[in-house]
């Protein structure tokens, strides 16, 4: 892990005042990007080959628009960490934010220990956002006394309606979804998938099987400063994905006639803004709270900045509460979060989770407290 002493040694030969706001080509960059140049940053891109024209073109910074500064080119978004592209992104003074981009383009090993530029966040936590890692998310919620859905180990336990996550055969990074509600029912729809190539062996016994939460979905986008110690909501948002929308768009009549040839689908293609009842509030910074706090526990210096805990809200009785079923340990990819009021209610103004991270790392450079901000 790159330690302090490296970190400071970085910061000590950047130029403080002209810091550039840096990310990958993907996820969340825009929002980084625009949040960067309200608040007088430069920024930088590093764009895989053939996936750069919504930097390189169409946002490029032109005049008084636009909001990319300098596009990185790189074959590959692995490539982020090879020599010449951190060379460049330290001449830069480059503050790296990262997303999940990062991590699932990246090796965990490489970024932990290799990628010698100053990130905003924890490097040390996101590794606990996978679900086959010690220490995982699983164990901070659960140390954090936050509900989480019944998970069964052992398919054969399966008595109520679950969903099944395996990872895809083809792409690892995204997951197949099936829902069952005992053992015959996993068995048979996990060899259907298995036949199609859709799953293997290895992603199926690796799976998360976990009780399907009836409630209406919603996540948490929070923000927490090591400057002040508080903790922020910034938005509420869910998810819009393929091809579940469009499935649910028609009449049961039209589902059924489509006579299971259609396999719903749950890749996240965007969000919606969403709020909720003023009621709800209180215990939603509750378990925020509580999430910090284990973070910091087993993960010091724990969160840094923005996470989010997605899941959803139980009716009772005896009363409602939330249940969590996955957390992002970084920026999550919803720029959709500033419109709604929360935020609003703190700043009187409309804030991005791009534009909150520049505040802070604008704060710290005032404060001479960057370093606390950075890994």
């Amino acid at each position: 892990m790159i330690g302090r002493d490296d970190l400071k040694k970085i910061i000590d030969g950047y130029h403080t005042d002209k810091l550039t706001i840096g990310t990958l080509g993907g996820h969340s960059a825009l929002d980084v990007c625009r949040g960067a140049k309200d608040l007088g940053f430069r920024t930088v891109v590093v764009c895989q080959k053939g996936r750069e024209k919504t930097y390189s073109s169409y946002y490029r910074s032109d005049g008084n628009r636009g909001i990319v500064d300098d596009v990185i080119l790189v074959d590959s978004f692995a490539d982020v960490v090879k020599d010449d592209v951190q060379k460049r992104l330290r001449q830069l003074n480059t503050i790296f934010v990262h997303s999940r981009y990062f991590w699932v383009y990246c090796d965990f090993g490489e970024i932990e220990n290799r990628f010698k530029v100053p990130i905003f966040g924890s490097r040390g936590l996101l590794r606990a956002e996978e679900r086959d890692q010690p220490n995982n998310q699983y164990f901070l919620l659960e140390n954090a006394g936050i509900k989480t859905p019944k998970r069964f180990v052992n398919p054969q336990d399966i008595d109520r309606l679950s969903i099944v996550k395996a990872a895809e055969s083809d792409r690892g990074y995204e997951r197949e979804f099936f829902f069952v509600s005992s053992y015959d029912d996993y068995v048979k729809k996990s060899a259907e998938l298995l036949k199609a190539g859709k799953v293997n062996s290895g992603s199926l016994k690796k799976a998360v099987i976990e009780e399907f939460v009836l409630g209406p979905q919603v996540n948490l986008n929070f923000f927490h400063s090591p400057l002040t110690g508080e903790l922020e909501l910034l938005g509420t948002d869910t998810r819009r994905q393929t091809n579940i929308d469009g499935f649910l768009r028609l009449t049961a009549a039209q589902q059924l006639g489509l006579g299971g040839s259609v396999r719903p689908k749950y890749i996240e293609n965007g969000h919606v803004s969403v709020t909720l009842k003023e009621s709800l509030l209180e215990k939603a910074f509750e378990i925020g709270e509580r999430f910090v706090a284990s973070a910091r526990e087993h993960y010091p210096p724990g969160i840094i900045g923005p996470f989010a805990l997605q899941g959803a809200v139980l009716a009772g009785p005896p009363k409602e509460e939330f249940v969590v079923f996955d957390v992002s340990m970084r920026i999550p990819g919803s720029p959709g979060t500033r419109y709604t009021p929360y935020g609003h209610y703190l700043y009187g103004e409309d804030i991005s989770v791009g534009k909150r991270i520049a505040m802070e790392i604008r704060d710290a450079v005032k404060l001479n407290h960057l370093i606390e901000v950075l890994t």
